[in-house]
C-alpha cells in the first residue's frame, strides 16, 4: 500500500489528458451526461429545485454558468441549483460499489467550470470522467459500513466534484491534493432525512456540487487542504467508516475507468428497489398476483422497508410499494408517484392496497452476502389459483451487467424532457449532448436548448 492514497490519486487526476479518454470511455460518459440532463431539466421545475434557484440567487447576480428552469448565476450557485434539482425525481444514475449516485453532485460542478472557464467539450467529458473516478473510488473505500450513517453522493460526491472542477482548472498534482483536502473536511451527508422525507437528500448533491467547486477554486488560488485527508489520523476513512479498504482507491487507477460502470435507473424510485421490480414485472405475465414475498440484501432493506407509504416520497422507498405497483400496473413510473395515490391512511388505489398488505420484505443472507458487487433480489408471487412462482436476478435493468441502449436512454429523456419544456427542445438537448465532443465552448452549449 502506498504511502499517502490521497498523493496518488491526486497525481493520477491531475495528470489526466482529453487524449487519454478511450473511445468506449468517451462513449460512456456522454451516455452519462445524457441520462444526467434528462433528470436534471425535468427537476428544475420541481417544488425544491425552485426552492434552491430562488436561494441560489440571493447568493449574487452573475453570468457565469446556466440554472436550468430560472437563468444564471455563478458557477458555485450554478452548481448548487443544478445538483439538487439532479436529485428530485429519483432517476438519476447509481453505481453499485460505492452506493453513490454520482451525476447528481459531479456534472452540475463540470458544467458551472466548464461555462465560467470557457472550455471545449472534451475538456468537459474528461472533467466529468474524472469526478467519477475519484468519487467512485473513495465510495468503495469506505462503503458498505459507510452507508449507515452517511449518504455517499453527499460524502463521496464532494471528492468527485472537487476533481472534476479542478480537471477543467488543469489544477497540477500539488493544488489537485490541495483540492480534495477541502472537499473531504465538507463531506458530509446524513441517512437521518430518510426518517421523515425531508428535502436534505436533494440538498446533498448540490451542496456537494458547490463545495467542489469552491475547493477547486481556491486550490487553484493557493488555498491548502490536508494532504492525506483520506487515509490520515483524522481523514475521511477513520472518521466515517468502521472498515475501509484503501487498496480500492488504487485498484486500476489511470487504466480502468469507474463511469464505464455507471448504472442506468429505469425506474422512478431508490435504486435498491429496482432489481425486485424488474423479477416481478418478469412474474407479471404468469396471472394475476394475490401475495409477494420480496427477499432482498440487508443494506438495501434498511433504506426501502416502508411497508405503508402515505407520501410519495414514502413509496420511492417502499420495496413492498414498488413491487406491488409493478405487478398490478405493470411499470413503475413517474405516475406511480403522484400525490392523489397517497393518503393519511396510505395507497389508495384498492388493487394496489390489497396485494401490499400480502406483500412480505425480508432479509436473505445469501443476498446480503453478495452486496455491494451485486444488488439481488428475489420475489415468489402466489397467484390466484394458489399456485406460487418465483424470479430472481442480481442486476436491474440498466446496469452493464444488463444493460439499456443509447436509444433506450433517449426514450427516457424524451419522457421526462418532452411533456415539460416540448418535444423540439428534447430533441435540441440530445443533438447537443451527441455533439459535445466537438463543442468548442461550453458555455454555449446548453444556453439555447430550452
Amino acid at each position: 500500500m502506498p504511502e499517502s492514497v490521497t498523493r496518488l490519486l491526486a497525481e493520477t487526476l491531475a495528470g489526466l489528458r482529453p487524449e487519454d479518454m478511450p473511445s468506449e470511455v468517451l462513449e460512456a460518459t456522454e451516455r452519462t451526461v445524457l441520462d444526467w440532463l434528462g433528470s436534471a431539466l425535468a427537476g428544475s421545475l420541481e417544488a425544491p429545485a425552485r426552492m434552491a434557484q430562488t436561494v441560489a440567487g440571493g447568493f449574487g447576480a452573475s453570468e457565469e454558468a446556466t440554472v436550468f428552469g430560472t437563468g444564471r448565476a455563478s458557477a458555485a450557485a450554478a452548481a448548487f441549483a443544478n445538483g439538487v434539482a439532479s436529485h428530485i425525481l429519483e432517476l438519476d444514475d447509481v453505481h453499485k460499489g460505492s452506493t453513490l449516485h454520482g451525476a447528481a453532485p459531479i456534472i452540475p460542478a463540470a458544467l458551472a467550470v466548464a461555462e465560467r472557464e470557457h472550455a471545449g467539450g472534451r475538456a468537459f467529458l474528461l472533467a466529468v470522467a474524472a469526478g467519477y473516478e475519484a468519487a467512485l473510488r473513495i465510495g468503495e473505500a469506505v462503503n458498505p459500513s459507510h452507508y449507515r450513517f452517511w449518504h455517499p453522493t453527499g460524502t463521496a460526491g464532494t471528492f468527485g466534484a472537487a476533481a472534476a472542477a479542478g480537471t477543467l482548472l488543469r489544477l497540477d498534482a500539488g493544488q489537485m491534493r490541495d483540492a480534495l483536502g477541502s472537499a473531504g473536511t465538507q463531506a458530509a451527508g446524513l441517512w437521518e432525512f430518510n426518517a421523515d422525507g425531508s428535502m436534505s437528500k436533494h440538498l446533498h448533491p448540490g451542496k456537494a456540487a458547490m463545495n467542489g467547486v469552491l475547493s477547486a477554486d481556491l486550490a487553484r488560488a493557493g488555498f491548502t487542504g490536508a494532504s492525506r485527508i483520506l487515509e490520515g489520523e483524522r481523514g475521511f476513512f477513520r472518521a466515517m467508516s468502521e472498515r475501509h479498504n484503501a487498496s480500492r482507491i488504487i485498484a486500476g487507477l489511470g487504466v480502468c475507468w469507474k463511469i464505464a460502470e455507471n448504472c442506468f435507473k429505469m425506474h422512478s424510485c431508490c435504486g435498491h428497489t429496482h432489481t425486485a421490480i424488474d423479477a416481478a414485472l418478469a412474474l407479471r405475465s404468469v396471472g394475476p398476483a394475490c401475495a409477494a414475498h420480496i427477499e432482498m440484501y440487508g443494506p438495501g432493506y434498511e433504506i426501502v422497508k416502508e411497508r405503508n407509504p402515505r407520501t410519495p416520497y414514502q413509496a420511492k422507498f417502499s420495496a413492498a410499494y414498488t413491487v406491488a405497483a409493478a405487478l398490478v400496473e405493470g411499470r413503475v413510473g413517474l405516475e406511480q408517484f403522484a400525490t392523489g395515490r397517497f393518503g393519511p391512511d396510505g395507497v389508495c388505489d384498492p388493487a394496489i392496497a390489497a396485494l401490499l398488505a400480502s406483500t412480505r420484505v425480508t432479509v436473505a443472507g445469501d443476498l446480503t452476502a453478495r452486496y455491494p458487487a451485486a444488488w439481488p433480489a428475489r420475489v415468489t408471487v402466489t397467484l390466484e389459483s394458489g399456485e406460487t412462482r418465483m424470479a430472481c436476478a442480481d442486476y436491474p435493468r440498466g446496469n452493464p451487467e444488463n444493460p439499456v441502449s443509447t436509444e433506450e436512454l433517449e426514450q427516457k429523456f424524451h419522457a421526462l424532457v418532452s411533456p415539460r419544456f416540448g418535444k423540439d427542445a428534447a430533441r435540441r438537448a440530445i443533438e447537443t449532448v451527441r455533439a459535445l465532443e466537438a463543442c468548442p465552448d461550453m458555455a454555449n452549449a446548453f444556453a439555447q436548448i430550452l
